[in-house]
């Protein structure tokens, strides 16, 4: 029996992976097998096809539905002869898995397993083949300062990516030529391959799937209908971004073939630490020093704030990590009018050397200040704090 193509092995995702899971695998994969990336690297390239030929399956609902059923176990019907893998006996229709493979890969009614003509199934394919496609969706990384993750910025950018090529306008053929029905599949796209009573449809091995062949290639763009370039794009970055923000910048990703509509950019943020600010989820946080005196008598201490800055009330007998919070005055909520807050963490400023005036002054204040703060340790064991600390 033929082997099956696994795509969720291809893209190194579990059958039960969400939508999510997949794309997220295929990008990662693309970007590491993408030919521009391996221009002489023919095994990359043939990775790439693959990879490209699972997400278009998987990513998919209704194909992804179709491909699970296809690749399930065979149930039992009514049929004589033998089972396989103890499911019992079967009635399978030889020709149902290359029809929902070619369905799979956007042909129309496949031939027989010798690879019969299409018929009506074949135009079809063919139509399929020629329409418009979008354009693979790009992504980018910007780097901008605290401030401008605040209060939101316009950033340049400059991507390279693949235009349509001006001089045969993205047919891949030489001016005046126009790219001929690939003999091979006649304009599907797709073949088949017949080995025992089971028929596998597949990408046409000579065209790749596009249903033509080019016999005299543009000059320009050597055949491919696309050219490398760099675009040029002035892009907002909306305030409340943070570390690992995606930004979708909707048709500036690569132009379509076949004139189809150019697919998005995706920009994703890194944002330089501020010297005060420490982000957390949609707040930030601040850490306040406080002097011994100030923790134990309370104080009044001015603090910074988005814009500009505010004086705290430190309450006597502040405790070290206590914190307080300004309500609405933190970073803006990115798709929200709303805004985080503002944690101020105090903590205590213990000097590691003290002059002699210093250290006269805490000599006199722990005769005053003359309980164990330890005595709660040695609760628990049945032992007196001092019994503790006298061993």
């Amino acid at each position: 029996m033929a082997t099956r193509p696994d795509y969720y092995k291809t893209l190194g995702v579990d059958k039960k992976a969400s939508a999510d899971d997949i794309k997220k695998a295929y990008r990662k994969l693309a970007r590491k097998y993408h030919p521009d990336r391996n221009p002489d690297d023919k095994q990359a390239e043939e990775r790439f096809k693959e990879i490209s030929q699972a997400h278009d399956v998987l990513g998919d609902p209704e194909k992804r539905k179709q491909y699970d059923s296809a690749t399930g176990p065979f149930a039992g019907g009514a049929s004589g002869g033998p089972g396989f893998g103890g499911f019992g006996n079967f009635d399978f229709d030889a020709s149902s898995m290359g029809d929902i493979l070619s369905n799979l890969f956007g042909g129309g009614g496949a031939g027989g397993a010798g690879g019969g003509t299409a018929g009506g199934g074949g135009a079809g394919g063919r139509r399929a083949r020629n329409r418009a496609q979008r354009g693979r969706d790009l992504e980018t990384e910007v780097r901008i300062s605290f401030d401008q993750s605040i209060s939101g910025a316009q950033v340049p950018l400059s991507v390279p990516t693949s235009s349509i090529c001006n001089t045969c306008h993205g047919t891949g053929a030489k001016p005046g030529t126009t790219p001929k029905v690939c003999p091979r599949c006649e304009g599907r796209g797709i073949e088949n391959q017949g080995q025992g009573m089971f028929s596998i449809t597949q990408p046409c091995s000579l065209c790749g799937g596009s249903g033509t062949v080019i016999e005299d290639p543009c000059p320009t763009c050597h055949g491919s209908g696309a050219v490398r370039t760099v675009k040029k794009f002035r892009v907002n970055i909306p305030a409340g971004v943070k570390e690992g923000s995606r930004i979708r910048v909707a048709g500036k990703g690569e132009d379509g073939p076949r004139g189809g509509p150019a697919g998005d950019l995706y920009v994703v943020t890194h944002v330089d630490p501020s010297p005060a600010f420490k982000r957390k989820g949609d707040n930030l946080e601040v850490e306040v020093p406080l002097s011994i005196p100030e923790a134990l008598l309370g104080a009044e201490v001015r603090v910074p704030t988005l814009d500009g800055t505010k004086t705290l009330r430190v309450k006597p007998g502040t405790q070290h990590g206590a914190l307080q919070r300004l309500r609405g005055e933190g970073p803006p909520k990115l798709g929200s009018k709303n805004r985080g807050d503002i944690h101020y963490r105090f903590t205590l400023d213990v000097p590691e050397q003290l002059s002699d005036e210093q250290r006269t002054a805490v000599g006199e204040l722990s005769k005053v200040m003359n309980g164990n703060p330890r005595a709660k340790l040695f609760a628990g064991a049945g032992q007196s704090a001092e019994a503790g600390e006298s061993r």
